[in-house]
């Protein structure tokens, strides 16, 4: 009896027994469906943030001033540098020649009160001082009327783009906010936008926010020195290391920082928030694997059983079998190989069941993306096979084993 005999063999035999074959077979696919549809779920919200921030983190990186406070460490007390200036920030600009756009920010105030007419927010709106490429290296879509324009950056126009939770509190159903006036820290403005709802992200609420031009927010300081920052996005993420290096010696040069001497500024690769969502995934594929192995050790004690109660029940036919003289091997053969095909029929099942449902529970998420995990749905193949082995080996190891006279006499 050879390889192919034995796999039809197991097809019959699971065709004459339909109903215990295919209760064995939704055992295995529960496993599967819920191993691939967490980790299809996963993958899909993961590849929708991924996309969401492909602006926010791979391509970018900060320029800011060191965080220092003058203490000291070990009796040695630590240098004070001197803030990042606006004008230095604008010679960056100005100067810096790697293909990027360069956003400038500088928070003017944490807890401002927006009024319009009669309406007013709670006094915990944030007022951001920004330039033309903000909205667009932060990956801030609007909702309604413009960006600010070069020419309102520069003069410094009394114009603003206000977060929707802004626009909700100070804005009637239907009402268009577009040229409408609202009083920011004591000082009228023009609303041009309306940034999309985002949610909050991180320690940004962009809801929440108000920006304007940045050189008005220098001016209404009123002498008060602001923590500017800079958010370089390279065209060519190749060139990372190589802009980060031309960005740290052009800065150092327009900051005057000696040879020898660190940094008098801070730069760091805008990673943060991509590697905080790496670890979370990492976490729920964790917990997903987990969840799948504990259905799977369930499904391949139900088919060992199963297998352990076919091998009793068919105790006549291996008898017969080997008195035409079918080996152990050849009998072990036929029980493996039933016990394999039943995982991969509820392997199948679970496989299309799981992308499904994971991609399911993706768009009840509002993600649009449909996946396919190709790796999951291989493994869930493998996976299959290593439960079809290790349930089938005993009891085909065990019907290997009857005597054969012994075997014939079995009523």
């Amino acid at each position: 009896m050879n390889l192919i005999e034995n796999i039809k063999e197991g097809l019959r035999s699971i065709q004459a027994n339909m109903l215990r074959s295919v209760l064995t077979a939704l055992i295995v696919a529960i496993g599967i469906t819920s191993l691939v549809g967490i980790l299809t779920a996963i993958d899909g919200i993961e590849r929708s943030v991924n996309e969401s921030l492909a602006g926010l983190g791979a391509n970018t990186f900060d320029i800011n001033s060191k965080d220092n406070r003058g203490g000291s460490s070990q009796g040695v007390a630590q240098k004070v540098y001197p803030s990042l200036k606006l004008n230095e920030a604008q010679r960056f600009i100005e100067l810096y020649n790697v293909p990027s756009s360069v956003s400038l920010s500088a928070n003017l105030s944490w807890n401002a009160e927006i009024k319009h007419l009669s309406a007013k927010t709670n006094p915990n709106v944030m007022v951001q001082g920004i330039n033309e490429e903000y909205l667009a290296i932060k990956g801030l879509e609007l909702q309604k009327g413009r960006g600010l324009s070069i020419m309102e950056v520069g003069y410094g126009t009394n114009v603003a783009i206000i977060g929707h939770k802004i626009y909700k509190t100070l804005f009637k159903d239907n009402e268009d906010p577009i040229s409408s006036k609202i009083t920011i820290l004591g000082t009228q403005f023009k609303v041009i936008g309306v940034i999309e709802e985002k949610g909050q992200l991180a320690e940004d609420n962009y809801d929440n926010m108000v920006v304007i031009p940045i050189r008005l927010a220098n001016q209404m300081a009123k002498g008060r020195g602001l923590s500017y920052e800079l958010t370089v996005g390279i065209t060519d993420p190749e060139k990372m290391e190589y802009a980060m290096g031309e960005a740290t010696g052009l800065m150092r040069s327009i900051r005057r920082d000696e040879i020898g001497r660190e940094s008098s500024f801070d730069l760091e690769r805008s990673e943060t928030l991509a590697q905080e969502m790496e670890s979370i995934t990492s976490a729920l594929r964790i917990g997903g694997f987990g969840v799948g192995f504990i259905t799977l050790l369930g499904a391949s004690i139900a088919l060992m059983n199963i297998m352990l109660v076919s091998v009793t029940e068919r105790t006549r036919e291996v008898g017969v079998r080997k008195a035409l003289g079918a080996t152990p091997l050849r009998i072990r053969q036929q029980f493996v190989i039933e016990a394999i095909v039943v995982c991969l029929l509820g392997g199948i099942a679970g496989i299309i069941l799981g992308i499904l449902i994971g991609n399911g529970i993706s768009r009840l998420m509002g993600i649009e993306i449909f996946v396919v995990p190709w790796l999951w749905m291989s493994m869930g193949l493998i996976v299959c096979i290593a439960v079809g082995l290790i349930s089938g080996y005993y009891p085909a190891h065990k019907a290997s084993k009857l005597d054969p006279i012994e075997s014939l006499r079995f009523e």
